[in-house]
């Protein structure tokens, strides 16, 4: 795993709100990653989450239109929490190394994976941010995206607006049809000039849960599989929203209480 970061690439991230890091993994590295996350998906029969009964394609209340949306892509999260070898994998503290690095947090914590999978001829996934859905508000948290397959522009590479995350909010925005409904919002950003992400498979951006950012249609015949995981900076307090935690801890929760539960948000990496 190449899991070392420059001066450069440090300052690059924090400018620009995202990275990308070219073989990330090696050729038996990305094999192991492919064959572990099949397992998980295959596992998961198509649930979404380990404690709801909500499938791939049902309406997540969180998306303005299911119809559409359902075909952008399977998305299935906290994967890490069902497959021990994904857990493996998502646990790495070299993983969470990076991202400490990269947000100048002193310690990061999982907040969720999720295997995203744009399904042949799927649709493009509108601009958005990511934060703003989470349940805890701090600009630093971030998220790292590993290619399964190559990436191109005919296949739903992802596309950042650099510099972004310095002037967005945690204010939310829908993800539905419209793909630039977010300019709405930042109107400031509706003349930037967008960066695509393309990558070779094995390879992986991070990028700032309020960098703006989303994805091409599927134009091909193929799949295009990636394997993320979303960080929350250590020392985080709940700010009311649900998002991903299950039920039974919500009920344990009221707003301004730490985050710190090791069974939902296991802590990568601290600095000494």
């Amino acid at each position: 795993m190449n899991s070392e970061l420059s001066k450069s690439q440090i300052e690059s991230y924090r400018e620009n709100g995202y990275i990308i890091i070219e073989d990330f993994l090696d050729s038996t590295e990305l094999n192991h990653w492919r064959e572990r996350v099949e397992e998980a998906l295959r596992e998961r029969n198509g649930q979404k989450m380990p404690d709801k009964a909500v499938q791939i394609g049902d309406d997540d209340g969180i998306n303005t239109d299911a119809d559409y949306f359902k075909n952008v892509f399977d998305q299935l999260l906290n994967l890490w929490q069902t497959n021990e070898g994904v857990k493996k994998l998502m646990l790495d503290p070299r993983i969470g190394k990076l991202a400490t690095e990269l947000s100048g947090a002193d310690g990061i914590r999982v907040w969720h994976d999720q295997a995203l999978i744009k399904r042949p001829w799927a649709n493009p996934t509108s601009w958005h941010l990511d934060t703003p859905f989470w349940s805890f508000s701090d600009r630093r948290a971030l998220s790292i995206w590993i290619a399964l397959d190559d990436v191109t522009l005919e296949n739903g590479c992802m596309f950042f607006i650099p510099g972004s995350h310095k002037q967005t909010t945690f204010e939310t925005t829908s993800i539905g049809k419209n793909m630039g409904e977010i300019f709405d919002q930042y109107p400031q950003f509706k003349q930037a000039k967008s960066v695509p992400a393309v990558m070779k498979a094995g390879s992986c951006s991070f990028h700032n849960g309020l960098t703006i950012h989303g994805a091409h249609a599927n134009m091909t015949s193929g799949f295009r599989r990636a394997m993320t995981c979303a960080f929350m900076p250590d020392g985080n307090s709940f700010n009311g929203q649900a998002n991903i935690l299950p039920e039974e801890y919500l009920k344990t929760l009221k707003e301004g209480d730490l985050l710190d539960n090791d069974d939902q948000n296991p802590l990568l990496y601290k600095v000494k």
